[in-house]
């Protein structure tokens, strides 16, 4: 009989101390390994691949969370969560664990035989291996002349969108329009992030970096930055990082990348997806007041619908689509004739 290989992630020494000598007691459970944070855990993730990890809610509430556990997607690991008491309080962001097929909520004082019995059930499960397959973007129709659109693509996203960039990106084509994103996650995982999207999807996905130009079939995002990711103007697009202060509480923010594309508002087609909070609204509101095209995410597909209900209930949002239909809702946005004023002569002024 072969045994579940476990890893237990918790901070709290005296619980992880007695949850894992209740395991180790146990004839199908291997304990590989305890950890207290989150790098240690990835370090081990790795280097284990164990069959489940059984990880605090805590742990599991930091932005850098969702992008360890899509990284990981591929060795079919089981996310137990085991929720806190503070969790429940008053004000505690809810827990997005009811709406990840590989993530599962356990109580902290669940006796010792129905946890075990939660990971043998779970562990026997068929789930699917990797990211899903992408949704076939329809064709998009080239403008009039044959000639490539001038428009180009703004994305935002927090809690939940690490799984919603891929199922975006995964539609778009090598030769995309240029796309801009701005994804709240912890430092020291913006890289992992970068290559995780890089390898799902047709685009070249790299970091931004202040200076560089982005042109069709390039994909530039900010996750972890110190900097605003801004739209700095000229043709290829530039991009600039800038330091300040956090808007709507981050660093970088969704609203400093939205309200930096004001100048080239008539050629932008932008999205807001799911995420906690309200960063992005006000920026979308702006680019839509502005001649934009906007979308967000529809509250059945979000993970946690702050963001783009904040932006519903502004006015910022022409059209709300399910989670598959946003990719080619874009592509079919930046293919459509742009009413951009001829002052801008298909360009953002520099800035």
């Amino acid at each position: 009989m072969s045994k579940i290989s476990l890893i237990l992630a918790h901070p709290d020494l005296g619980l992880r101390r007695r949850l894992a000598a209740e395991l180790r007691t146990s004839a199908f459970i291997m304990l590989v390994s305890e950890t207290h944070d989150l790098m240690t855990t990835y370090t081990e993730v790795e280097e284990q691949e164990p069959m489940a990890v059984l990880i605090s809610e805590r742990l599991a509430m930091l932005p850098e969370f969702e992008v360890m556990r899509a990284l990981f997607a591929t060795l079919d690991v089981r996310w137990l969560v085991i929720k806190s008491r503070a969790a429940s309080a008053p004000g505690y962001p809810a827990s997005p664990w009811d709406k990840r097929s590989d993530l599962f909520a356990v109580d902290a004082d669940v006796p010792a035989d129905e946890l075990i019995g939660t990971l043998r059930s779970l562990t026997r499960t068929t789930r699917r291996r990797g990211p899903q397959p992408p949704v076939p973007a329809p064709p998009t129709q080239a403008p009039a002349g044959g000639l490539r659109s001038n428009r180009f693509i703004l994305l935002g996203a927090s809690t939940g969108g690490v799984d919603a960039l891929l199922s975006v990106l995964s539609s778009f084509p090598a030769d995309c329009p240029p796309t801009f994103i701005v994804q709240h996650t912890g430092g020291g995982f913006g890289e992992s992030l970068t290559r995780l999207l890089d390898r799902q999807c047709a685009a070249q996905v790299r970091p931004a970096q202040d200076g560089v130009r982005v042109d069709h079939g390039q994909v530039v995002i900010a996750a972890g930055n110190r900097a605003h990711l801004h739209l700095a103007g000229g043709n290829p697009m530039k991009i600039a990082l800038r330091a300040g202060e956090p808007i709507a509480g981050h660093m970088p923010s969704v609203d400093a990348l939205f309200t930096s594309a004001l100048p080239g508002a008539p050629r932008a087609v932008a999205a807001l997806l799911t995420g906690m909070g309200r960063d992005g609204a006000q920026g979308l509101k702006a680019l839509r007041d502005a001649g934009a095209t906007t979308f967000a995410q529809d509250e059945a597909t979000c993970i946690v619908y702050g963001m783009p209900r904040a932006a519903r209930d502004l006015g910022a949002v022409e059209t709300s689509l399910p989670l598959p239909q946003i990719g080619p809702a874009l592509l079919r946005a930046c293919a459509a004739p742009t009413s951009a004023p001829a002052g801008l002569n298909g360009r953002i002024p520099a800035r």
